[in-house]
């Protein structure tokens, strides 16, 4: 078990040294120089009745976003095989909400199928889920399903009252119990302290296993929501938080995920560098920007690592 103590001592070592040790890390347990690219594909968006201060989809907000008609299974293919195109070995399909109803619940099984089928990796999100339905997700291939904490446990509910965090970690516990690979993490920049971010990687690492991927996203500030004058999180800090989840979780894929549009690359390289192994590419990430698969290509290529 990982303790708050040990964690913050390493988050708060000089900057070179703590990655340093990340890259050490990172090196013994991955292959070094290469990147995992997925893509994320809004199935489908708005409408939702959770309270999340970041989102857009959310009918508690104020950015009045319409609810979109979920996508039919020809369309989700199509994207799919976009995203193999582009370079990215994993297909993600988000819908909104709080939990699948049974009309988007039997669409996504089929659509994995279908995703299967072209060689990709897929992965769902689709809010809290049962035991059997995650078995049927099991049943027709599903690798990944994301399922993210967000924050620490203290901070959770300043940020979402509709849900707890209780309610995702049983989530997950299920997802894992069935063996679907989880990918969990959380958003940086929600007005936490690094408290909380330490307390939120170690609520991941002590899962009762760990996230086979971890997802660090730095908020994307969006009008109307309760966070879009949210202090800004300092990219040195970014980087730390990457680095710590490296050594808490040596055998986990880190993943930087929203919030790229806005980095730098040199940013983005000290993130691989501190065990970032993982990109999402595409134009966009459900409701927000997301850096350009060409500008990816570009960055990859000029730091002379290949995709995975």
């Amino acid at each position: 078990m990982q303790s708050f103590e040990l964690a913050k001592q390493k988050f708060e070592q000089p900057f070179f040294s703590l990655l340093y040790e990340a890259h050490t890390v990172h090196l013994k347990n991955h292959e070094s120089n290469k990147i995992q690219a997925s893509t994320l594909l809004s199935v489908q968006t708005g409408g939702c009745c959770e309270d999340c201060a970041y989102c857009a989809q959310s009918i508690r907000n104020g950015t009045k976003m319409p609810k979109q008609t979920i996508c039919d299974v020809a369309s989700i293919v199509a994207a799919a095989k976009h995203a193999k195109a582009m370079g990215s070995s994993r297909f993600c399909m988000g819908t909104s909400g709080r939990a699948p109803n049974d009309q988007v619940f039997e669409l996504i099984c089929s659509a994995i199928k279908e995703v299967k089928a072209l060689g990709l990796e897929a992965c769902v999100t689709m809010g809290m889920i049962n035991r059997e339905q995650a078995a049927i997700l099991k049943s027709c291939g599903l690798d990944f399903y994301n399922h993210n904490v967000d924050t620490s446990p203290e901070y959770y509910g300043k940020v979402i009252t509709t849900r707890t965090i209780e309610d995702r970690i049983h989530t997950i516990n299920i997802l894992q119990e069935v063996g679907i690979k989880v990918c969990t993490g959380g958003i940086l920049g929600l007005g936490e302290t690094n408290d909380d971010r330490i307390k939120m990687l170690i609520l991941l690492a002590n899962l009762n296993e760990p996230p086979a991927s971890v997802s660090i996203n730095r908020l994307v500030k969006i009008p109307g929501t309760r966070l879009e004058s949210a202090p800004e999180v300092d990219p040195f800090e970014f980087v730390r938080c990457i680095a710590l989840a490296r050594i808490l979780m040596p055998t986990s894929v880190i993943r930087i995920s929203a919030g790229r549009e806005s980095m730098s690359d040199e940013l983005q390289a000290l993130c691989f560098f501190a065990g970032a192994g993982s990109i999402f590419m595409g134009d966009a990430l459900l409701t927000v920007p997301n850096t350009g698969a060409d500008a990816d290509i570009r960055l990859i290529t000029r730091l002379n690592l290949t995709l995975a």
